[in-house]
């Protein structure tokens, strides 16, 4: 069984740099992959669906936001608000407030809750077994339970880089990219044409 976890940390940053390569050669492909470790055929069960039973040993790929992660004698649980997940199964960003109810996944062995703290993105992969009832509040709230084999922690999203009001990269368009075997080893990725806007000259004064 596969266990993989992307962790945060100066010292990590050589794991970093091989994911990143690996995240612009799949963006440059035109495709999104799937990380290996996630990679397979699984049943496409709801969270809400699953609260109601009949889907045990149900083999599922789910993933979501970490609401709080809870160390145990033998495992760590994850409860998770679920999302859905884009084509590359990682947790699409929740701005707008979807979401697929709340999950819970175990997994032998320790994690820490101060790195995968709330708010990470988590992917699991693993066998439906049950739910598991905890409050929500007051709400007696059935969580479906996953035992999972595989727990993703995905890096934290890097903000995109915001343009002062007229301004537009001139690097960016047809004719620019994308295309591979730059000068400098690396490939290059372009987009819809933009332009820089400058307001017009004011007239010339008029002659006396």
């Amino acid at each position: 069984m596969v266990d993989t976890i992307v962790p945060d940390g100066e010292n990590l940053m050589s794991l970093y740099r091989p994911l990143t390569l690996a995240a612009a050669v799949a963006v440059l492909g035109g495709c999104a992959t799937i990380p290996q470790p996630l990679q397979g055929n699984y049943a496409t069960v709801s969270t809400a669906s699953a609260r109601q039973g009949g889907a045990g040993d149900t083999p599922v790929r789910w993933g979501g936001e970490i609401i709080k992660t809870e160390p145990g004698p033998q495992q760590t649980c994850f409860f998770v608000l679920s999302r859905p997940l884009d084509k590359q199964a990682r947790p699409r960003l929740g701005n707008s407030g979807e979401n697929d109810g709340r999950f819970v996944a175990c997994r032998d062995g320790f994690y820490d809750p101060e790195v995968f703290t709330r708010g990470r993105e988590l992917t699991v992969t693993g066998t439906l077994h049950g739910t598991v009832t905890k409050k929500v509040g007051e709400y007696d709230y059935a969580y479906p339970r996953v035992e999972a084999n595989v727990v993703y922690l995905w890096p934290k999203r890097q903000p995109r880089a915001a343009y002062p009001p007229g301004f537009y990269d001139p690097f960016w368009g047809p004719g620019f990219g994308p295309y591979w075997g730059s000068p400098w080893g690396y490939p290059y990725w372009g987009g819809p044409r933009v332009i820089v806007v400058r307001p017009p000259a004011p007239p010339p004064p008029p002659k006396k």
